[in-house]
């Protein structure tokens, strides 16, 4: 229950903005909206004309129809009514659609720019704030946004009604208009009153349903490993009580937003009865004719209904402005990467290269200390350690993944931090010890790293790896559908996709976290040659689990708390008998036995006599 209640604070990356910052921002989405919304306000303009000239119009006709009450007259006054309702209606339509336009169009361009956004913020930014509350922010949060623009619409609607009233009224009777004008401080207090803890109780409100989200989401990806270990019931637990944090401080939302309108209604309800008690005592000594008496009352409920939505305005404009505070942040959040130029190079050979550089993940957490290594162009260098040893830290700082504290890292004698990211990036290939595949047919995840490679060439890549021979083996070929995150493929079966859409893309660097840490040992072997193709002529940073890759690398650091204790080829460490012999002993060697043993009888006997 606790981690359910730390999911109510706000992430770190939240940020405070005042309603005249968010409307500016609003303003500035609605901006390439200009000619759509022109059309709008004035279909607006004339709603309200239309709306005002009507209870006018039946005001005038009853007395007219006191002095003349024909049939040719009341069928002209009926003509009148119906034209003026009809006319209200067309440009009622045409604004609603053309706002329908707009605000989607607004809505899409918020979503676009707060997913962009998302997939910008580097690694470190998930590794913090988990995936289910970003993901509710994209979603939910924009929609709430939208929600409250349309509310914008109609409000401006509501109060030009408002002012062409009142207007309109106060030529009629001044006293009866002042008297209705001086109950209107009474509604505004009551909602500016309001509005003080609104928005402290929607902001809540919308956390608490990205805690709902993000239990969601987490529980799904997961469900493999909780039914394994038979934990569904607590994870339904787990999300009763989620769900029932999430259920009370909504019902307190609707409660805090439900009450707002009785309250306001009791207030116009007050002022209704004393207007139609003053109106009927003017009416009684004449001050006031019978139609202008019912133009009163019939103005008075057009006046009350915009005025108290746009004093309750500012209460629903709270769930707006809450949704579009946290999308804006989402928007705002600043990369931990600092980028300082935006250098191409071509080619890019391939040499890395850390002088003195420091790492942390968490401060006063050292992961790297003053650390040095120089990577030479079309090297293949195995990464050994134990786990924490620093290994996949030193892969994910080349892949420009993590902001370092301290030193340089270069890339062909160049500062990373003055590259083109989104360049540098087509040119490093990454594969990981458990694969991912998106959802597709196997050519598309192979044509995933180069979206513009011909069929032919994606073909050449897939038989490149492995000889080719993996394809026969699935249902239809490249055309065979992966599943979510290639579910339906073995797990040998997605780490060859994976090569083959490397090998596709052609980086000069290469990031193998050992891509047959996870398969039985005839599948590596069918891996190891496609391994061989890829690597071949690249730079490779090899995470080493397997005695295969870590014997064929041309060097081979070891690693132990972000330090480089022994580095050398293979023969030469083992023949050192230190860290490293040590860990082949207890580690390696153990996994060159039980290769060995896996492998046919006949390729048992090859390699016990080699």
């Amino acid at each position: 229950m606790g981690f359910i209640m730390d999911g109510l604070d706000s992430e770190a990356y939240d940020r405070q903005y005042s309603d005249r910052e968010l409307v500016r921002r609003i303003l500035g989405y609605f901006r390439p909206q200009a000619g759509r919304m022109a059309v709008v306000a004035a279909t607006i303009l004339a709603t309200s004309l239309m709306q005002t000239g009507l209870p006018i119009v039946i005001s005038t006709s009853l007395d007219a129809l006191q002095a003349d009450a024909s049939t040719a007259n009341l069928v002209k006054i009926t003509i009148l009514v119906t034209t003026l309702g009809l006319l209200s209606w067309v440009f009622n339509a045409v604004r609603q659609w053309l706002s329908a336009a707009a605000i989607g169009n607004v809505t899409l361009q918020l979503r676009e720019d707060a997913f962009d956004a998302v997939v910008k913020r580097d690694l470190s930014f998930y590794d913090q704030f988990a995936s289910g509350k970003i993901v509710s922010r994209v979603t939910s949060d924009t929609q709430a946004f939208s929600q409250v623009v349309s509310l914008t619409s109609d409000l401006m609607s509501q109060f030009l009604l408002v002012i062409l009233l009142i207007g309109y009224l106060y030529t009629v009777n001044v006293q009866l208009t002042l008297l209705t004008l001086a109950m209107a401080p009474f509604i505004v207090f009551t909602a500016l009153t309001f509005r003080r803890f609104a928005r402290h109780r929607v902001t809540q409100s919308r956390r608490v349903n990205a805690v709902v989200s993000a239990h969601i989401q987490e529980t799904v990806s997961g469900i493999r490993i909780a039914k394994t270990f038979r934990q569904e019931q607590a994870i339904y637990n787990e999300f009763l009580d989620v769900n029932r944090q999430s259920y009370g401080i909504n019902l307190r939302t609707g409660y805090t937003f439900s009450s707002i309108f009785p309250i306001l209604n009791m207030v116009a309800g007050v002022g209704t009865a004393a207007l139609v008690y003053f109106g009927g005592l003017s009416a009684q000594v004449g001050n006031l004719s019978a139609g202008d008496w019912f133009l009163f009352i019939q103005g008075i409920g057009m006046f009350w209904f915009p005025l108290t939505s746009i004093a309750s305005f500012w209460s629903q404009f709270q769930l707006g402005l809450a949704a579009g505070e946290r999308v804006f942040a989402l928007i705002d959040a600043e990369s931990t990467l600092l980028q300082t130029d935006a250098v191409r190079l071509e080619p890019i050979k391939g040499e890395v290269r850390f002088e003195h550089v420091d790492f942390q993940y968490k401060e006063g957490e050292a992961v790297l200390s003053d650390f040095s290594l120089t990577i030479h162009p079309g090297e293949t260098l195995a990464l050994v350690g134990h786990t924490g040893s620093g290994k996949s830290s030193i892969a994910k700082l080349i892949a420009r993944f993590y902001e370092f504290q301290g030193g340089r890292i270069l890339i062909d004698g160049h500062d990373i931090r003055t590259l083109d990211l989104h360049y540098y990036h087509q040119h490093v290939g990454i594969v990981t010890q458990v694969p991912f595949l998106f959802d597709g047919t196997v050519a598309e995840n192979i044509r995933y790293g180069k979206s513009d490679a011909s069929d032919e060439e994606v073909l050449h890549a897939a038989q490149a790896v492995g000889h080719g021979d993996w394809i026969a083996s699935l249902p239809n070929g490249l055309n065979t559908q992966v599943g979510e995150r290639g579910s339906s493929l073995s797990m040998g079966q997605r780490q060859l996709v994976t090569l083959a859409r490397v090998l596709l893309q052609d980086p000069a660097i290469i990031i193998l976290d050992e891509a047959t840490a996870s398969v039985d040992p005839l599948t590596e072997t069918l891996i190891q040659e496609g391994l061989d193709i890829v690597l071949a002529e690249r730079t490779s940073i090899v995470i080493a689990h397997r005695l295969s890759t870590v014997r064929n690398a041309d060097r081979i650091i070891v690693l132990d708390h972000g330090q480089i204790i022994e580095e050398g080829s293979h023969p030469d460490l083992l023949a050192r008998g230190g860290y490293y012999a040590e860990l082949y002993n207890t580690y390696f060697r153990h996994q060159s036995l039980e290769y060995i043993e896996n492998m046919p009888e006949l390729v048992q006997e090859t390699l016990k006599a080699s």
